[in-house]
């Protein structure tokens, strides 16, 4: 009898990933096989990996109209990309922000907040709906597309949801990569030294890796204050996510999942603080810590390919060009900030 339930019960985990394999494995796959395309071509060629990942996912968009392959896109855009958002904690610790000082984590914050605030009212001056505010001020204002795709998933949902993701995630590696050769030009126009550079690139470019070219393109100790500075953005991420999700609850606008509210707090943005929190003790390895972030990475690059699979070209340029001049006001925006505020306070 023993024997019979042990092996039932070991029996159960095998099923399930059989399931799992027969049901969204393939989709799951395709959608690695491109991430990992994405990457050597942004290895070999120079490319942004997040922007190579998104165009080659468009290409196969087909494969997400109908087919075996969409159950496993669909898990792959949603569950994928949660883990690889949950998984950034591990890039962030406490003594990330004592290093920086009061007044320079005071400006970076409110560069994040003001940016939001201008993508919301911006967008209600353009007519816009203010899920594309939220989303596209959110994406600028903290970390590209990590940023949008986990304020995505807390926006509630729309016939345009998708949509307004791939254009924002689009737009933010585009323009990411533009001022990751602009910027620099900029710092040494303006003779800045090496830690106002760096709070500069960190403050105001998109996405981390862009932030970490841009910086060790200057130097070494702009290169480290960049990343520094950039990761200080990071961490409102879960504060904007919550305060988001609190704000749509009060509205009683959220998506109901199964007939139920969803929680207030994501789990995903609760394992992001968790991880976070274990990050700050010190009792992480640095190798478990490395290889948790390249399980971030990987994740969400496999992410944003079954994103670009799940979206049509046609659905990208139907968003118009108002959207478009409200991202870049945004990116405007939130560089002029954070310049000014480096001219007056280093």
């Amino acid at each position: 009898m023993g024997n019979d339930v042990s092996n039932i019960a070991s029996a159960a985990p095998l099923d399930r990933l059989s399931d799992f394999a027969r049901d969204k494995g393939k989709g799951f796959l395709t959608a690695l096989v491109v991430a990992v395309t994405a990457q050597f071509l942004s290895e070999h060629y120079g490319a942004p990996a997040m922007l190579m990942a998104l165009l080659l996912g468009i290409a196969f968009h087909f494969l997400a109209e109908e087919g075996v392959c969409r159950p496993g896109i669909d898990f792959t855009s949603r569950t994928v990309l949660r883990l690889g958002v949950a998984l950034l904690g591990v890039r962030i610790s406490i003594e990330l922000l004592i290093g920086l000082g009061p007044a320079l984590i005071a400006l970076v914050v409110a560069g994040v907040v003001l940016t939001i605030g201008v993508g919301w009212l911006g967008a209600r001056v353009l007519g816009r709906g203010y899920r594309l505010g939220l989303l596209s001020g959110g994406s600028v204002a903290i970390c590209g597309a990590s940023a949008a795709m986990a304020i995505a998933a807390v926006l509630p949902q729309n016939e345009h949801s998708e949509r307004n993701l791939l254009f924002t995630v689009l737009s933010v590696t585009v323009l990411s990569t533009i001022a990751m050769v602009a910027y620099p030009i900029v710092s040494q126009v303006l003779t800045l030294d090496d830690r106002a550079s760096g709070v500069f690139l960190g403050g105001t470019i998109h996405d981390v890796a862009q932030v970490v070219g841009a910086g060790f393109s200057v130097s070494n100790e702009t290169g480290e204050v960049a990343t520094l500075v950039k990761l200080i953005r990071v961490t409102m991420l879960a504060p904007v996510v919550l305060v988001i999700a609190l704000l749509i609850r009060l509205r009683g606008e959220e998506t109901l999942v199964d007939g139920q509210r969803p929680p207030l707090m994501p789990g995903f943005v609760v394992a992001f603080l968790v991880l976070a929190a274990i990050n700050s003790t010190e009792l992480v390895p640095q190798a478990v810590s490395d290889l948790l972030g390249d399980l971030s990475r990987w994740a969400l690059l496999t992410a944003i390919a079954a994103v670009g699979m799940k979206t049509s070209l046609k659905s990208i340029l139907d968003v118009g060009g108002q959207a478009i001049a409200l991202i870049v006001a945004e990116t405007v925006f939130i560089a002029g900030f954070i310049l000014i505020g480096v001219l007056v306070l280093t």
